[in-house]
């Protein structure tokens, strides 16, 4: 790669982002070797390090920081730019770059992207699936979708869902084999299928409420997961209680493959949201996403009943 400051400075804000030279090589087509070697002379340029490196990581030093957080909105602005110069008047063009947890994806994602791209087929959309706390603005990321509670309160938010319950579901035969809960501490002697969190890889404790007073249960099982998808075929398969959102849940309600216990004590929240920063420039296909997504969001609110208090804290998997 050619030095110039403006190539070695994409290429350090791709380490970054990547927290690594593998990946941000992959991902702009150059070797490794090559990368570092473009990094290391924009270091020599500035006369500071930005990167501390180890044989297995790579972490921002406090200029590294500093560079990321002024130059990655300017530098993703220019590219958009350079991508939508050829663009015909009107016509919009470009590339979003979303974040969002793995219960958005069949529950929004998936209705709403067909939509979007038959109305923009010349716009590009980045879909990175994670349950993990991200930050948009440091990961050169356009949006994200999650909770409104883990939202940094500068963003704007745009409602994409009704309030929604997170519930405790169990399969018939395991209900039939050890019974039905009737109380949060009913968890405690039963099987449940443990939640570990992406982000502090700890195991999750279980949200309940019912009018003022909320629990937060130390549950226990014979499986820990942090994949959506395996802890309702475990579910399924009566191997113990899980804990779901709701909306992610609906069809095996509907077959009867799973039923909701303790539903007077089901945790209620606002609803997802899409969000981005609120101090940067819109771009036009961002802007045309957001449009397509506020058509998409319900008309007629549901609404949580009054006085149910909410989550008191994100829960894995479903915030980033």
């Amino acid at each position: 790669m050619a030095f110039t400051p403006l190539n070695a400075l994409n290429a350090f804000l791709a380490v970054a982002r990547k927290r690594g030279f593998t990946a941000a090589s992959a991902e702009l087509g150059i070797s490794p070797s090559a990368l570092s070697q473009s990094v290391r002379q924009l270091e020599e340029r500035l006369g500071v390090p930005l990167l501390t490196r180890t044989s297995r990581s790579v972490a921002l030093t406090e200029a590294g920081r500093r560079l990321l957080e002024n130059a990655g909105p300017a530098v993703d602005q220019a590219m958009e730019a350079l991508r939508t110069a050829a663009a015909q008047p009107g016509e919009v063009t470009g590339r979003v770059r979303l974040t969002v947890p793995t219960i958005a994806v069949s529950t929004l994602i998936a209705p709403l992207l067909p939509r979007f791209l038959a109305r923009y087929p010349k716009v590009e959309v980045d879909v990175r699936v994670e349950d993990r706390f991200v930050d948009i603005v440091a990961e050169g990321l356009d949006a994200g979708i999650r909770l409104t509670e883990s939202i940094e309160r500068d963003m704007v938010q745009v409602r994409l869902s009704d309030a929604c319950r997170f519930v405790v579901v169990a399969a018939p035969s395991y209900l039939e084999r050890r019974g039905t809960p009737e109380t949060p501490d009913d968890l405690l002697s039963h099987d449940c299928i443990c939640i570990r969190s992406t982000t502090t890889s700890g195991l999750y404790q279980w949200e309940l409420e019912r009018g003022p007073r909320s629990w937060r249960v130390p549950v226990r099982g014979p499986v820990i997961t942090s994949d959506i998808h395996l802890l309702l075929r475990m579910a399924e398969a009566g191997v113990g209680l899980a804990y779901a959102f709701e909306p992610v849940v609906t069809e095996e309600l509907r077959r009867g493959t799973l039923r909701v216990v303790l539903e007077p004590y089901a945790a209620w929240v606002p609803g997802l949201f899409l969000y981005f920063p609120s101090r940067a420039q819109v771009s036009p296909a961002l802007r045309a996403f957001v449009d397509v997504a506020r058509e998409a969001a319900p008309r007629k609110k549901r609404e949580a009943p009054e006085g149910a208090r909410g989550p008191a804290s994100p829960r894995p998997p479903r915030k980033a």
